[in-house]
């Protein structure tokens, strides 16, 4: 994993703003070139390739699953996003990348939270 990645993906789970080359959050909403590739909402985390599936995106992805604990369908499964014979992959389901909400085990301060709902609210 990059510097970078580990970088903003800590400053993202904790809720607190970070800018790394190309990469950057507002502890909400984690960016990559400008493009919105994870957010928090207040039913949980959500991720996307944002249209862009490549290495970068990929890397800054996997970045931030492998600091959660996934789990889908209640089963625990590898937190990660990768590709298999040409098919992006969700742990071990093909993904076409698009907003997908992901079951993580990350403990949110009450801060982080009215953040989160703070944001949302303007957002609307």
């Amino acid at each position: 994993m990059r510097k970078v990645t580990r970088e903003v993906c800590n400053a993202f789970l904790e809720g607190r703003p970070k800018r790394v080359d190309n990469t950057d959050t507002d502890g909400v909403t984690l960016r990559l070139h400008r493009n919105a590739i994870a957010q928090w909402r207040m039913d949980g985390l959500w991720i996307t390739t944002a249209g862009w599936d490549t290495v970068t995106t990929r890397d800054r992805l996997k970045g931030l699953l492998l600091r959660c604990q996934l789990h889908t369908l209640g089963r625990c499964v590898t937190p990660t996003v990768w590709r298999h014979r040409g098919q992006l992959m969700l742990g071990h389901q093909p993904w076409d990348g698009s907003w997908t909400r992901v079951d993580v085990q990350v403990e949110r301060s009450l801060k982080h939270l009215a953040l989160i709902a703070s944001q949302q609210k303007e957002a609307a």
